[in-house]
């Protein structure tokens, strides 16, 4: 269930679009590039199939990801690509993966001193 009508500010409607650990993950993955489901479920360390279709299915509904279906023969080729708006919205994480590279190096080298 969305919560469109309900957003108090932009960072609460952003957070409803990229909330959880998995979805961030993928955009990470497809800035590289389109991929299929399998390139990135070997990309994505940890995530399960059916928590990555279902959210690759949420993030083409927000029109976050696009999904491109070809047939070579007898066999479908699924592929999945950042639509201009997953560009936009990756554009907006990258400050808020450079905080937290920040933050890894300020933990380890405070654990460092304690050590």
């Amino acid at each position: 269930m969305t919560r469109r009508d309900a957003y108090v500010c932009g960072i609460d409607a952003a957070i409803d679009v990229v909330g959880g650990k998995w979805k961030v993950l993928v955009l990470w993955a497809l800035a590289a590039g389109p991929r299929r489901f399998g390139e990135l479920r070997r990309g994505i360390p940890g995530v399960t199939e059916k928590v990555l279709a279902s959210h690759l299915r949420e993030l083409e509904a927000d029109r976050i990801v696009s999904r491109e279906e070809a047939f070579e023969g007898a066999v479908r080729r699924v592929t999945y690509a950042l639509t201009p708006l997953g560009v936009s919205l990756n554009e907006a994480l990258g400050p808020l993966g450079a905080w937290g590279r920040e933050h890894l190096l300020r933990e380890r080298s405070a654990h460092d001193d304690v050590v």
